[in-house]
This record gives structure tokens, C-alpha cells and sequence, in this order.
């Protein structure tokens, strides 16, 4: 790549000639203000906040989509610049309904963040003569809430939804100051084919787009004494919830988080790593039995809702493809109601059900008809890791403070297997680990690196007892469609497919802690919290699924055995094709 030399700041440099005005002055250090842009997804200059002043050219340019040129001298800090800088923060803040006491995004507003550093009235807002733009909410999901009144129209969930989700649900509506951003006519999130992956929330710089939340229902479960409520939270959490709260990116507070559950009042503590490990054993299970006795191949993973909302809609044939298998999420739930309460004396029906999630398709999922089991809901509440972490902060827990509680409780040992759940391709190793060691009837390897890493479809090829099984691991609506388009034209046969919703895997899911775009273009987030799942496992006494000794417990006194009529009952569901509108 050829480089040019270009002078920032008065600051000569050499960079590449593929790289953007913007690119070049952070990369020496100088600070650039943005609301719009997010790398390789939107870069439409339509918040005008990243102006530069380039000598011989005309007018403020916007750095974002500039390209470098040799010989290029320009100035990032002027009365002018900055008088710009205020004056279109101050038009972007004017339909914006300020309501920072109660907002989700009052601590990492990026919008708020920039009106208090270049300390901009909000003159246009607070006029009598301005003519604000209808406030229109639409909360009529399980999951997920849009507020007009909060949006920006910066653009970037619309990008988000289509680059990103590969959907393009999302889209401006109507025209001047009747603009909002939404479904075309305002239709139901419900109706809309979202798939509730979460990846708008996470673009939007303030809280137009948001998880729906279920803080006060957890609040009024836990005054409730005539209830038993228990709570587990899924592997990603323990690797994420602490930068809620300033923690390095990916930094495992297990032990705070357990001890947190304590000081919140739960009344038992499950870990969805249990319930991961219970997973593989039913998945796995279902797939020898497709091998050996005929069923529909490739079989599909089922852990991801977001997921199990895409095929459902998008690619319905594939239906048969899917495990029956629960996630671990609802297996917990089930455990929870059904054979704990039965040890603890407990009705099923007075045990509440929290989960602690990285994902807004979780709510969905636990309100969804199929996933109750004996008349009783498995889920009660679904919390994400921001909720949770607003819940805490809420009950004035000093989250990073904490020491380091226990696991406590029956339901809380784990193999090296399920952590790595939350990582793209950890589903699929940990089956493999089990699966094959079930198969030889001997050990096998532990690690399968292969299907690892943020590569949006990795494919490998394993030979377990004298069988050739060809795996894929596939992430993100956008390589989720192409992996189905090369699926349908295929000569090779997939054995096994493990499909998430979110780039990343859970670790990225849309329930996560959103950190600044800044942030989001120049920091690995994904691997630096997949890294941290890893770690765990490897310090795991057992790494495989099966040699998980609660699970065995678990067959031995509940379940007979993995697969069997109980386990089918209680323990996996059928999903059918759903429609939207188009």
C-alpha cells in the first residue's frame, strides 16, 4: 500500500493512501468528535460533528468519508470548527426528549457526552417556537422498545440492522419533521421479521432503541416472601458485566457476580453453565441419533433465539434441521421449577425464574407459548447484563469492591464446556468434545481450534469413529444468509451447523455493555471477552460436557437419560414457520 504524506495540526505525517482525514488524525492521537460513524457500517457524514479545515479547498469538509491526499495540510481545532461543531450538536439535540435521570444511556451517552464537552445549550429544544417532532413509542414486543422521541436520526441502527443483522428492517419513515425512524408504517416490532438480535440497540449513540426491562418485576419478585426465587446467569455474563463498572474489557468477575446475586436477595443461585453442559448432552444425543438412525441433516443448533427467530421466518423448509433441544437459558428454568423444587419442597409454581442474559432475543424467548413445561412458564424474567448492572447500582452495590463469593447451591458445577458457549464456535466444540468422545468409546481431543476465531463461517472436517463429519460454525445475520445460500447449492453433505446470531456470539450479544463507537472501532471487544471464556475453560477440572458430575446425577435421579421420553418432555420444544409482513 502506497503511503502520503499529509500535515495534521501542523504535525507532519506518512499513512496510507486508502485511509480517511478522520483515520489519520486519530491515529496520532488527536481526537476527532462523532455521532453518526461506525466503522465499515455507517459512514454517511449525516452528523457533521467530524469537521476539518483543509487548506485550498473550500468550506469545512467532513473527516469521515474525506480521503487522505499527499501533500494535504488541515487543521482539526478552530473558532470556526468548533463554532460548527456546537451549532449542529445543538440542531441534533433539539428533538431529542431529555430524560437523563431515568435513561438507560445516562452514564455512556454519547450525545450527552459531546453537548458536555463542547458545553452546548440546548437553545433550539427549550423554545416555545420550535416545532418538536411527534414522539412516537413502539413497545409492542417482548424485547424491545423504540422511542422517536430520543432518536437522533444519526442513521446508524438502520445501517446496523442491514450491514450488521443483514435485514434492513429498519428505515427512515415519512419526511421532514414527521421523520422517524422504525418499521414502514409504524408496524409491531413483532410483525416486522426482527429477529430481536440487538444489534440496533448497540449502534444507537443514545437510548431511542432499547431493551424492554424487567427490573421492576424482579424487584417485586424478591418482596414477594410466599416465592423462592432463583437466578442464573449465562457464561458470557462473567465476562462483560464488570465493564459496566470500569472493568478492562473481558475481565472475568465470576466471584463478584456471584457474590452480587447474594447481597440482591436471590434465594439460590443456579449458573446457565450447568445448564450449557445439560445441552450438549440432549443436542448431542440428538445428533448420534441422527447419524446412526436417519434424520434430517445437517442438524441445526437451537441455543441461539435470535437465531431460532431467523429461520422461523426466513428460511422455514430448514425447520426439520433444528435441534428440539431447549437452550440452556430454558433448561434452566425447567431445572429450576421442576426438579429443584422438588428437592427444596417447593411448588413449581412458587418458584419466580430469572435469568441474567446477554441478549434482548432472551426475552422473547422466555415469553414464547412453546416454552412452558407443565403448564408453567420456565422463565419468568429475563435481565440483560446492562439491566442487571443498573440493578445494582440501583441497590448501591460497589460491583468491582466486592470480594469474590462461591457458587452456592446444587445446580452450579460446570465442565471447561461451557463457558466457551459464548463464544462464536464454542457450542459447537464443547458438542464435539462430548460427541465424539461418546462415539470412540475412548477419550478424544479436547480442543478443536478449527471451528474458533470471528471468521463469519468457519468449516471443518472430522473423522469420529470411522464416520466423516463435516461441521460449519456460522455468525451474524449477514453470513447466516450467504452460508444458506451456499447450503442450498452444496454437493458436500454438513453434518453439524452451529448458528448465532451475533457476530462474536453471545459475547457480543445485544443485551452487552455498549461502549462508545470510538471504542467499537479500535478495540478487538470480541476477542478480548472470547479470550477470557477460553481461560476458563482451560482451568476447568473437567472439560467435557458428559464428565460433568451434577449432570450425571442429574440422569441418574430425574432424567433416565439423555434423550429420553422424560428428557423430551421437559427438555426440548417444536418450533414452527412464522410469517411477517413484506
Amino acid at each position: 500500500m502506497k503511503n502520503v504524506n499529509i500535515t495534521i495540526n501542523g504535525i507532519e505525517t506518512q499513512v496510507p493512501e486508502n485511509y480517511t482525514v478522520m483515520k489519520a488524525a486519530e491515529d496520532l492521537g488527536i481526537d476527532v468528535p462523532r455521532l453518526c460513524f461506525l466503522k465499515d457500517i455507517n459512514e454517511t457524514s449525516a452528523c457533521r460533528l467530524c469537521v476539518v479545515d483543509v487548506k485550498d479547498m473550500r468550506g469545512l469538509k467532513n473527516s469521515c468519508t474525506l480521503a487522505v491526499q499527499d501533500g494535504m495540510e488541515l487543521v482539526t481545532d478552530t473558532p470556526e470548527i468548533r463554532d460548527s461543531i456546537v451549532q449542529n450538536l445543538q440542531l441534533l439535540a433539539s428533538n431529542h426528549v431529555f430524560e437523563c435521570w431515568a435513561c438507560e444511556r445516562e452514564h455512556n451517552c454519547e450525545l450527552l457526552s459531546l453537548m458536555r464537552k463542547f458545553n452546548v445549550e440546548n437553545v433550539y429544544g427549550e423554545s416555545k417556537n420550535f416545532d418538536k417532532k411527534p414522539r412516537l413509542i413502539n413497545d409492542s414486543s417482548e424485547a424491545i422498545v423504540l422511542d422517536s422521541g430520543k432518536c437522533i436520526l444519526c442513521g446508524r441502527c438502520v445501517t446496523a440492522c442491514e450491514k450488521q443483522a443483514g435485514l434492513g428492517i429498519l428505515d427512515f419513515n415519512e419526511r421532514g419533521n414527521e421523520t422517524y425512524v422504525g418499521p414502514a408504517l409504524m408496524h409491531a416490532m413483532e410483525d416486522s421479521g426482527c429477529i430481536y438480535c440487538g444489534k440496533c440497540i448497540q449502534a444507537c449513540p443514545v437510548a431511542a432503541i432499547k431493551e424492554k426491562s424487567h427490573i421492576e418485576q424482579v424487584l417485586d419478585a424478591l418482596r414477594d416472601k410466599s416465592k423462592k426465587v432463583i437466578v442464573a446467569a449465562a457464561p458470557s455474563v462473567r465476562v462483560t458485566l464488570g465493564e459496566e463498572f470500569g472493568s478492562d474489557i473481558g475481565e472475568n468477575v465470576e466471584g463478584k457476580m456471584y457474590k452480587s446475586f447474594e447481597l440482591i436477595g436471590f434465594d439460590e443461585i443456579m449458573d446457565t453453565n450447568f445448564t450449557a453442559d445439560l445441552t450438549i448432552l440432549e443436542e448431542g444425543t440428538e445428533f448420534i441419533n441422527r447419524v446412526k438412525n436417519g434424520g434430517a441433516l445437517p442438524l441445526f443448533t437451537s441455543c441461539s433465539p435470535g437465531w431460532v427467530n431467523y429461520i422461523e421466518q426466513y428460511e422455514p423448509s430448514f425447520l426439520p434441521n433444528l435441534s428440539s433441544a431447549k437452550s440452556p437459558q430454558q433448561m434452566a428454568g425447567v431445572l429450576a421449577k421442576h426438579y429443584y423444587a422438588e428437592k427444596l419442597g417447593y411448588k413449581k409454581e412458587d418458584i419466580i425464574f430469572v435469568s441474567v442474559m446477554p441478549c434482548i432475543a432472551k426475552k422473547h424467548e422466555a415469553g414464547r407459548p412453546e416454552m412452558e413445561s407443565e403448564g408453567v412458564r420456565d422463565v419468568d424474567f429475563v435481565l440483560t447484563t446492562r439491566e442487571y448492572a443498573r440493578l445494582l447500582k440501583r441497590k448501591n452495590i460497589d460491583f468491582m469492591n466486592l470480594e469474590d463469593g462461591t457458587r452456592f447451591g446444587e445446580l452450579v458445577k460446570y465442565s471447561g464446556a461451557a463457558p466457551i458457549f459464548g463464544a462464536t464456535g464454542g457450542v459447537m466444540e464443547a458438542a464435539l468434545r462430548t460427541v465424539s468422545e461418546i462415539l470412540e468409546e475412548q477419550p478424544t481431543p479436547i480442543d478443536f481450534k478449527e471451528v474458533r476465531g470471528l471468521q463469519g463461517v468457519k468449516e471443518a472436517t472430522y473423522t469420529v469413529a470411522g464416520i466423516t463429519v463435516n461441521v460449519a460454525v456460522v455468525h451474524g445475520g449477514i453470513s447466516i444468509k450467504e452460508f444458506f445460500k451456499k447450503l442450498k447449492r452444496a454437493k458436500k453433505q454438513y453434518h453439524f451447523v452451529e448458528f448465532m446470531a451475533c457476530t462474536g456470539g453471545c459475547i457480543n450479544g445485544g443485551g452487552q455493555p455498549i461502549h462508545p463507537a470510538k471504542v467499537q472501532d479500535n478495540v478487538d471487544i470480541r476477542t478480548l471477552r472470547a479470550e477470557s471464556l477460553y481461560a476458563i475453560d482451560a482451568a476447568q477440572e473437567h472439560r467435557k460436557s458428559h464428565l460433568n458430575p451434577i449432570i450425571t446425577k442429574i440422569y441418574e435421579e430425574w432424567l433416565e437419560e439423555p434423550g429420553s421420553h422424560k428428557a423430551h418432555e421437559l427438555l426440548h420444544t417444536t418450533y414452527t414457520p412464522k410469517k411477517f409482513y413484506k
